[in-house]
């Protein structure tokens, strides 16, 4: 049983995403490294800014479990569009996840190894496609 279900509607690239809800109402364009004139947003975006916004929740969580303060760390997701040889399309991920400056490298590598066994979109993603774990 799911504890919360997401639904949006959409007709494609070139149009609008809409949520059930009415929250979100976003006009989508093409990219213009895809053949598009640019203008509206785009599902890479989008899963870009939803993938930063799960991680950065799930390290909170992480953190707490952890007993570290982690407040002022943010994360920011790459999503990268690549040909896949065979036609099709696959996804590549970067997150890169700024820590407060009082935590060790070991204790931010560390949390953020735990964050991504947490996080539902790395656990949707794990063994799908390529995702880099970067500290800064």
């Amino acid at each position: 049983m799911s504890l919360y279900t997401a639904i949006a509607t959409s007709a494609g690239r070139d149009g609008r995403a809409v949520s059930s809800d009415g929250q979100l109402d976003v006009t989508l364009g093409l990219q213009k490294e895809l053949g598009g004139d640019g203008i509206g947003t785009n599902p890479e975006q989008l899963f870009a800014a939803g993938y930063a916004a799960c991680f950065a929740s799930a390290m909170q969580l992480v953190s707490k479990r952890q007993k570290v303060d982690a407040a002022d760390a943010s994360v920011t997701a790459e999503v990268g569009l690549n040909a896949n040889g065979e036609g099709g399309f696959g996804l590549s991920v970067t997150l890169r996840v700024e820590l407060p400056e009082h935590l060790s490298p070991e204790q931010g590598r560390t949390l953020i190894e735990a964050t991504h066994q947490v996080c539902p979109y790395s656990n949707a993603t794990r063994g799908n496609i390529p995702v880099e774990l970067v500290v800064e």
